[in-house]
């Protein structure tokens, strides 16, 4: 067996290996626990969390889309640096930027979303009538009493 081979074969069930036990990155831990989060949001608080999150989230592409700028004018003010990598450049970093953009705006959508909600639900806890189901049976358990009272 050839040497190139020998490290081939050695190699590959290594890296294979690693892939496999690899664990996952903290963002997508954190997307899984923004998900199971948006899907159990009931109080005002937990929509409050998730908007803010979303305005993180959008921030944060928002950031990443000027970078992006940035280097898509430098390949424009370059071009004659990169040469026909240039083109290939060009064309990724055009992509990223589109990305980058379509992602602020979708977070910018939950976020609306999730504040609108927020701001439902605490204007249904402020609208709540004072007595509960358990204190209306009170009162007429109360006027029986009371008027059992008159009969003594």
């Amino acid at each position: 067996m050839s040497k190139n081979l020998r490290k081939y074969l050695t190699v590959l069930p290594l890296l294979s290996l690693l892939v496999a036990c690899a664990q996952l990155s903290p963002l997508e831990v954190q997307d899984t626990e923004i998900n199971k989060l948006s899907q159990h949001a009931r109080t005002h608080s937990d929509h409050e969390k998730l908007a803010n999150y979303y305005d993180d989230v959008a921030n944060e592409m928002r950031k990443k889309a000027a970078e992006k700028r940035e280097a898509l004018q430098h390949y424009e003010d370059r071009s004659h640096y990169y040469g026909r990598g240039g083109q290939d450049f060009h064309s990724h970093t055009t992509a990223n930027l589109r990305y980058y953009e379509q992602a602020t705006q979708e977070a910018q959508k939950q976020a609306h979303f999730h504040r609108k909600i927020a701001a439902e639900l605490l204007q249904r806890e402020h609208a709540k009538p004072v007595a509960t189901p358990n204190q209306h049976n009170d009162r007429a358990n109360k006027a029986e009493l009371d008027s059992d009272s008159d009969k003594l």
